[in-house]
């Protein structure tokens, strides 16, 4: 081919081609200018975001020069120009400050306010701050949003923190305008609805660990009675049938009896609302009715109270290890040693006890190390690398043999001192932790036999008994 034919065909291919990056730095879109006011933690961590994310950020500030460090890319100007020069203005200042926004209710017109603030307490102004601005400027589209992130969260984006953002207000338009901008950031924008949920939003990072609210309430419950039982028992009865002080008991030898008491029988009540919500499927004979109330909040802290059970075996196995090092034991374990050097005695073997001290620790901890499997698994970094069957396996399969190697530790412990070692008639402390996780295993059991286990399975994968809801019979998934 001649290079006359080339250059010809070349010169017809130049018009069709297209160029996918503008060579021309004037062709690029214009990025979109957002306004900030407020200087704070929260202002400026938003700001960097913004500009990481390829927004332009202007700050509105009572002193423009001396407003502090500000992100590398943003200006500081006065409330006016900077309310002047964008559309949307994100206001992140306490409410006590909003006066001076009623000067500029002229310049804020039509344009979209998004209310960051949070208050101090509940209930600590009549109504929402959002609804205040938007009573202070009513020309302005007022949305509540971005409130339930700190200024770490925006800093570290969506990946190490929280990555949905509430938001709500009255103007659909203004509310997809906020949604667009927190999606850009990399954050899932849900929408609460009109601007009457402000109030809901601005309590919502009041709330102190509202869903660990029962578990610990529970734990505490448990923990104060136990530790009450066995001072009477092991302290008060001594003292008072003895004559002995064994106060000095309660710090170490009394707590570490609460400490495994309180784990099992927490670690019980994580999986026996599973149990109960399989007898009560059995008994309806479907999956498609809701379970009562008590046990849907029972079930949804369960995840808590399996956490809050491993923090107090971790305290048992810590108390544990220091056993051998308190002055009680080397006291009482030297004086043993020179008492029979003295009367020139030694102690028989016994293979009996040696088995059933070695069996005891030994389930211990195979039960300990579960329970931090269980824990561990439980992490949002780690489960989110399971697959649900995997997940499923370790957290109930798994999870049960914990409860079994824990409940049979504690049947050794006690070994024959179940029928004796009664003081005031009140049993061993150990003996009120083994009733929860005895029905615990014994419904589980039933639950495994074939003929149940065979009519459970079939119930939760869509079969109904006759007569449950419509008469037929007749599975409502087919």
């Amino acid at each position: 081919m001649s290079a006359d034919r080339l250059s010809s065909v070349s010169k017809e291919a130049k018009p069709e081609s297209v160029s996918l990056c503008p060579l021309d730095p004037a062709a690029a879109p214009e990025q979109e200018l957002l306004c900030i006011f407020g200087t704070g933690d929260l202002g400026r961590s938003l700001g960097q975001r913004l500009l990481h994310s390829g927004y332009r950020v202007v700050y509105g500030s009572r002193r423009p020069q001396s407003c502090g460090p500000l992100p590398q890319g943003a200006q500081a100007m006065s409330h006016e120009a900077a309310a002047q020069s964008a559309s949307l203005v994100f206001l992140c200042i306490h409410r006590e400050h909003y006066d001076f926004l009623e000067n500029l209710a002229p310049r804020l017109q039509g344009k979209v306010l998004v209310d960051v603030s949070n208050n101090l307490k509940k209930n600590l102004y009549p109504e929402a701050n959002a609804e205040c601005l938007q009573r202070m400027i009513p020309g302005a589209h007022v949305v509540k949003a971005f409130n339930t992130l700190s200024a770490w969260a925006l800093q570290n984006g969506p990946s190490d923190a929280n990555r949905q953002v509430y938001l709500c207000g009255n103007g659909a338009e203004a509310k997809q305008a906020v949604a667009e901008v927190a999606t850009k950031l990399g954050f899932a924008a849900l929408d609460k609805g009109s601007l009457s949920a402000a109030r809901e939003l601005e309590e919502f990072p009041l709330q102190l660990f509202p869903e660990w609210r029962m578990p610990l309430y529970v734990a505490l419950g448990l923990t104060a009675f136990i530790f009450v039982y066995v001072v009477i028992r092991e302290v008060v009865y001594a003292y008072v049938e003895q004559g002995e002080d064994d106060s000095f008991r309660i710090m170490v030898s009394l707590a570490n009896k609460v400490f495994p008491i309180v784990s099992l029988i927490m670690l019980s009540l994580c999986y026996l609302p599973g149990v109960i919500a399989g007898f009560i499927q059995l008994y309806i004979g479907t999956k498609y009715r809701r379970f009562p109330d008590w046990l849907d909040r029972w079930m949804l802290c369960r995840k808590q109270l399996g956490l809050v059970a491993l923090g107090f075996a971790f305290l048992h196995m810590v108390y544990t290890l220091i056993i051998p090092i308190r002055y009680y034991v080397i006291f009482w374990s030297s004086a043993n040693t020179v008492s029979k050097i003295r009367e020139n005695r030694t102690s028989v073997f016994d293979t009996t006890t040696a088995w059933r001290s070695d069996s005891y620790y030994s389930m211990g901890i195979l039960g300990f190390g579960l329970f931090l499997l269980l824990g561990i698994t439980s992490l949002p970094s780690v489960s989110n690398a399971l697959s649900w069957r995997e997940f499923s396996f370790i957290q109930s399969k798994l999870g049960y043999l914990t409860v079994f190697f824990c409940t049979l530790h504690t049947y050794l412990y006690g070994w024959d001192k179940f029928l004796r070692s009664y003081k005031w008639h009140m049993p061993p402390a150990y003996m009120l932790s083994l009733l929860l996780p005895s029905v615990l295993l014994v419904l589980k059991l039933l639950l495994l036999l074939p003929c149940v286990d065979r009519s459970l399975t079939r119930i939760r994968q869509g079969w109904e008994r006759t007569g449950t809801q419509d008469g037929t019979g007749k599975p409502l998934l087919t």
